[in-house]
């Protein structure tokens, strides 16, 4: 059974375009919709995500990094960063400055300084001088000069008297005393006593005094001083305490109050 042709118009032209369409759909739903659901998820879930959401995000979170965290970071961290550089700064300026300054100032320069120079200068100055000089110049030019010239001219005849004593004694009073007493003398006095007088006292008290002192004392001093001193002050002091106190403080920044983004509805 077809439904009649006036039926059919009626609705299609009536109904369907003026109640459902226009009324119904456009102005019921439409108005519900916008008005309604609109405005309750604008007021309730907006107000909700903004209020609660936003309060809670801004009050107990905010809160919490800012004040615990925050806190707990700066305090921490400084406190630390403060022990680490007087640690640092007490232990390695005190220690390497005292020891080593004492140390190697004090005692290096003073054993060196006194001990060698004392014991080259005095002990084989006066050994060689003293001891070798007494030695050779008295023992052997008595000695020969006394025993054999006691003896040769005690118990020998005339003939061989006259002739070790003409001979002889002239030979071994003016060559071999001569030699001894110049030649041993002048080789041991100028030659021995110049050469470890002046070389080696000059030599060893000149580099030892010089180099380990000018070299110990200037350059360690310096370095250990100036560099490590000027670098662990400096550096460590001013990257540890300058970037990461800004690091995070700038994190801390960041996290706690972020860039908003506009709403768009």
């Amino acid at each position: 059974m077809h439904m009649p042709a006036y039926i059919h118009i009626y609705i299609h032209t009536y109904i369907v375009p003026t109640y459902i369409h226009t009324w119904y759909i456009h102005t019921y739903i439409h108005t519900y919709i916008h008005t309604y659901i609109h405005t309750y998820m604008h007021t309730y879930i907006h107000t909700y995500i903004h209020t609660y959401i936003h309060t809670y995000i801004h009050t107990y979170i905010h809160t919490y990094i800012h004040t615990y965290i925050h806190t707990y970071i700066h305090t921490f961290i400084h406190i630390y960063i403060h022990s680490i550089h007087t640690y640092i700064h007490t232990y390695i300026h005190t220690y390497i400055h005292t020891y080593i300054h004492t140390y190697i100032h004090t005692y290096i320069h003073t054993y060196i300084h006194t001990y060698i120079h004392t014991y080259i200068h005095a002990c084989m100055h006066a050994y060689i001088h003293t001891y070798i000089h007494t030695y050779i110049h008295t023992y052997i030019h008595t000695y020969i000069h006394t025993y054999i010239h006691t003896n040769i001219h005690t118990y020998i005849p005339t003939c061989i008297h006259t002739y070790m004593h003409t001979c002889i004694h002239a030979y071994m009073h003016t060559c071999i005393h001569a030699y001894m007493h110049t030649c041993i003398h002048a080789y041991i006095h100028t030659y021995i006593h110049t050469y470890i007088h002046t070389y080696i006292h000059t030599y060893i008290h000149t580099y030892i005094h010089t180099y380990i002192h000018t070299y110990i004392h200037t350059y360690i001093h310096t370095y250990i001083h100036t560099y490590i001193h000027t670098y662990i002050h400096t550096y460590i002091h001013t990257y540890i305490h300058t970037y990461i106190h800004i690091q995070t403080h700038f994190t801390l920044c960041v996290v706690m109050w972020p860039v908003e983004d506009n709403e768009s509805y």
